[in-house]
Parts: C-alpha cells; structure tokens; sequence
C-alpha cells in the first residue's frame, strides 16, 4: 500500500500538452492558454545534452508531468531494475507535478514489443500488477497515475470490468488514475458498449489526470469499423462531447492534449488547448 506522505499528483486544473522539441522556443514565449506540459520519461533518462537542457528550462516556467510508456506494468516479468533507476534518477532531479504509466505490458522474456498491449483482468493480474505499483511508487517515492487502455479485443476469462478492474487496483496500492478520455471513446465503439456508461462506473473521485487525443477510422476484418488510437489528428468531436459529459461528473480536472504523429505547428496544438480551456470553463470550481 502506498505511503500516504508521498506527494501526489498536482497539476493545475488547466489544459496542458504533450510537448515536442519543436515547439520549445514558442511554448516559452507564446504559451497561450498551455498551463502545463508533459514528457514521455523515456526520452529523457540519458546524463546531457540539449533535451535535458531544454526540460530544465521548461520546468522553471511550467509544472511537468512524466508520462512512461516502457514499464510494462502488466508484465507477467519483474520490472526492470535498471529502468526504474533511470526513472528514479529523472523523477528526482525533475520533481515533476505528476508521474503516469499504462495498464498495459510491452515485453516478454527479453523481448520488447513497440507498442502497449492488453492484458485480462483476472484476480492474478491485479494481484501482479499492484505489486508492480507497490513497488514502482516505492522506488519513485510519489504516488503514480494507472492509464486506461484503448481496447480493440476483450479477454474471455476477464472477471472484472475495466472500471472495476482500475478502481480496485487504485484501493490496493493508493495510485491514482489517469482517464483517457479518447480511449474511452476508441474502446467502446471498438466492443460496443456505451462510453457515458463507462465514465459513470470510473472512479472519478481518483482521476488526477485527463487525457485527449484523435484517433484514426478503419475496418476490420468483417467491415465493421475500428477506431484506432494514432494521436495524429485533431480530437474528433464525439470525444470533445465524452469530455464534457465526464467533467460536468467530475468537476475540473488538468486536461492534457496529445498530438505524437504528424504534429502539427504550435499555433494548430494551441488551439486544441484553448478548446480544452472552454471545456473547463463551462464547470463550476
């Protein structure tokens, strides 16, 4: 169980982006309505060099938040012990407002697989993954964000549902969660359920963190259609509307835009915050 003293998240209720090196010099003089950015961790745990030089800058002027894609929280293998020490090592020199990972696995045995892959939610999966947290939260010594998945197959010896599944594993351990929002909307129309259902089972009361991000349309192997979550478009306005029906239950949340494939120019990215910005205005504080 998580040590109650450790910080946990605190981000500002605003809207933040995913940052990219190309936008550094506008971000820092135009930032428009951005409040805050955050970083995939795995592209910062070297020892120099301009992109940490860069983060160095940008932390003195906004709150970060540390996203990792390489834990394989899911796992069935122990974590990395080298790549929680990196992880440490940026944690502790960064101090970000926030750390986040996925519920999801991306290696097996000594293979890593580019990509963040599905797991059933059995009793045994919850059992390995709060331990993983357990230990991860321990090793970083703040408390940690768990992602939802976008999903595009369901396991038929899941016992939980995945509202469920997450807001047993934020009791065991104490993490937080973070709601993607635009996975929601992917995994619902993906194995059709309804994605106002899904917020209103979500333990939202845990949620330090929303996510938004476009996806692609395409079809499967019958024709029927299948979302894909790219991050390479504008966010569609389906997902826009999950927002608002999630924050009017909610209350304000910090809302992330992600945009990681064919990003567009600052002032296309700053718009998106600006719509997330309208979207927490309509809600009281």
């Amino acid at each position: 169980m998580l040590d109650t003293t450790f910080p946990q998240s605190d981000l500002p209720a605003a809207a933040g982006v995913g940052y990219k090196p190309q936008h550094f010099s506008q971000i820092l003089e135009q930032p428009g309505s951005v409040a805050w950015l955050e970083i995939h961790a795995e592209n910062y745990m070297g020892d120099g060099g301009r992109p940490l030089a860069q983060l160095r800058r940008l932390s003195e002027q906004f709150p970060i938040s540390v996203h990792g894609v390489g834990l394989s929280i899911g796992g069935e293998a122990p974590l990395d012990t080298h790549h929680l020490a990196r992880l440490k090592h940026l944690v502790e020199w960064l101090n970000p407002a926030s750390f986040s990972e996925h519920l999801a696995w991306s290696t097996h045995d000594a293979h890593f697989y580019n990509d963040l892959l599905p797991l059933p939610y059995t009793n045994d999966s919850l059992i390995r993954i709060c331990g993983h947290i357990d230990q991860l939260q321990q090793t970083i010594g703040r408390q940690m964000l768990l992602e939802n998945p976008s999903s595009y197959l369901a396991f038929e010896e899941s016992t939980w549902s995945e509202p469920e599944f997450l807001t047993e594993i934020a009791n065991r351990t104490g993490c937080g969660l973070l709601l993607d929002v635009n996975n929601v909307f992917v995994s619902a129309s993906n194995l059709d359920f309804s994605p106002q259902g899904y917020i209103d089972a979500f333990a939202l009361n845990r949620v330090g963190e929303i996510h938004l991000g476009g996806h692609d349309t395409d079809t499967d192997d019958h024709g029927a259609p299948l979302l894909i979550d790219s991050h390479g478009h504008a966010i569609a306005d389906p997902v826009w509307a999950l927002l608002d029906y999630t924050l009017e239950r909610s209350g304000p949340k910090p809302v992330l835009i992600e945009w990681d494939n064919d990003v567009p120019d600052w002032p296309v990215l700053s718009d998106e915050a600006n719509r997330a910005v309208s979207a927490l205005q309509k809600i009281p504080a």
